[in-house]
This record gives C-alpha cells, sequence and structure tokens, in this order.
C-alpha cells in the first residue's frame, strides 16, 4: 500500500527532516544497513585521521595570507578550518557514495515503492547486480562534471586576501549544490533520466534544492552526525523525486 504523500509543496528543509523519519521506515530500513556502514567506516576513519592532522595543515595554508590581512586573523582562521573541513567531507564522502552507489540506488528504489506503492520492474539485490555497470557510469558522469569546478575553487583559496575570505563560502555554495546532485541522482538514475536532464528539473526548484544540500553538506561536517547522513540524504532526496519529478520524469525502466 502507498503512503501518504510526503509533502508535495515541501522545502529542501522539510524534505531533509523527512529523510531521518523515512530511514525508520518498516521495510526499509534493511536497505539502509549497507550505506551506513560503508559511510561510519569511511567517513568515521576519516575525521579521526584529519583531527591529528589539522595542527600540520592549517599553519601552512594560514602562511597564504597576505601581511595587510593579518590583524583578521582571527576571522580567517576559522575560515580556514571550515574550509579544509568542507573540502575534507566532501572528497570522502564522494568516496563513500562511489562505493556505496548500488546500494544507495536500491534504497532509493525500495523506498520510491513503498511512498508509492507500485514497484519498478527488476528491482531488488538481483536487478542491483546487472544495473551495477550503468550506475558506476553514472557516478563517473557526476565526477568528471565535479572535478574541474572543485578544482578552480581550490586554486582561489590561493588568491590572497580573496581566497582565505570567499573562497570558504563559494565552497560552501558549491558542496550544496554538488550534495543534491549527487543523492538526488539516485532515483533520477533508477528511472534512466539523463544527468543533464537531472540538473535541469533540479535548477527549477533551484532554493529548496540549495536549501536541501546545505543542511546535508553542514551535516557532513558533523562528527557522529554524519556517520548516518548518506541514508538520510538518499531518503529525503528520494521523496523530494516523488513529489516534484517522478509524474513528469518517471518513466518506468
Amino acid at each position: 500500500m502507498a503512503l501518504t504523500n510526503t509533502g508535495a509543496s515541501g522545502t529542501g528543509i522539510h524534505y531533509f527532516a523527512q529523510g531521518w523519519q523515512l530511514i525508520r521506515l518498516p521495510g526499509i530500513r534493511r536497505f539502509v544497513i549497507v550505506p551506513l556502514v560503508l559511510n561510519f567506516l569511511l567517513m568515521g576513519g576519516a575525521f579521526i585521521w584529519l583531527f591529528f592532522q589539522l595542527g600540520h595543515w592549517l599553519p601552512a595554508l594560514m602562511s597564504h595570507v597576505p601581511g595587510w590581512l593579518q590583524w583578521l586573523s582571527y576571522l580567517l582562521w576559522p575560515l580556514t578550518v571550515i574550509f579544509v573541513v568542507l573540502v575534507f567531507s566532501y572528497f570522502f564522502s564522494t568516496i563513500a557514495n562511489w562505493i556505496a552507489a548500488p546500494f544507495c540506488g536500491l534504497l532509493a528504489e525500495q523506498l520510491e515503492a513503498k511512498l508509492t506503492g507500485k514497484p519498478m520492474p527488476d528491482s531488488g539485490w538481483a536487478g542491483l547486480v546487472k544495473d551495477i555497470p550503468r550506475i558506476m557510469k553514472r557516478e563517473w558522469q557526476k565526477f568528471a562534471w565535479y572535478l574541474p569546478r572543485a578544482l578552480v575553487l581550490l586554486l582561489l583559496y590561493f588568491v590572497p586576501g580573496f581566497g582565505q575570505t570567499v573562497a570558504p563560502v563559494l565552497w560552501f555554495l558549491f558542496s550544496a549544490w554538488m550534495l543534491s546532485i549527487q543523492y538526488c541522482d539516485y532515483p533520477f538514475d533508477n528511472h534512466k533520466v539523463s544527468f543533464r536532464q537531472m540538473r535541469a528539473a533540479l535548477k527549477q526548484n533551484k532554493t529548496d534544492v540549495m536549501q536541501f544540500g546545505a543542511l546535508v553538506s553542514l551535516f557532513t561536517m558533523i562528527p557522529v552526525l554524519n556517520l548516518a547522513i548518506m541514508p538520510v540524504a538518499v531518503c529525503g532526496a528520494t521523496a523530494m523525486w516523488v513529489d516534484r519529478y517522478r509524474s513528469k520524469l518517471g518513466a518506468v525502466k
């Protein structure tokens, strides 16, 4: 039986909050386990390593601050910390997403069936195995779109003055958009909506999509909470797909 609609007029904040509720649905919890464990191992280990490295990295990064901005060091220091954690969080969440992509796609598929009452053909573990080559190709498309833009932002950080003040803000906004693309793509890809078409659809609701991505990005930086963020984001993005995009783009595969 289909569940009640999750809120067609919901904001990005609404769908992010929905994600925390949806991971606990009966019948869905078992599909949450693999993404949860993978994220726990990768993000947990990565943040422990980062904690011991920050003391070496921060002085090196702050050395690029020009002398005339030294009086702002009390402000630039936390901005630099935020920038490092943002870049680090996105880098390792990208690795985790590559490894967990087939399982995240399966989670999105099963949740959509739960929300709509309409399972898709070839759903389940057998369909997952068959779709792995297509899923990996899609992950490469996302990475190829992301990498040159990320490199430009990283280089901006080393522009004296401008980089240390503006780059962390730009990186946060970019991460919000990219994480929205990352997690919204799972239900889109399950229906074989092209990567270009998916980005165009998300741009039509850019404010709400950015709200969703900003919260995912923020929680990715918070120890402990970031360990659960992957399945939460997949579930929230799937609810958004069901409410806003499925009727227009959801041709069953």
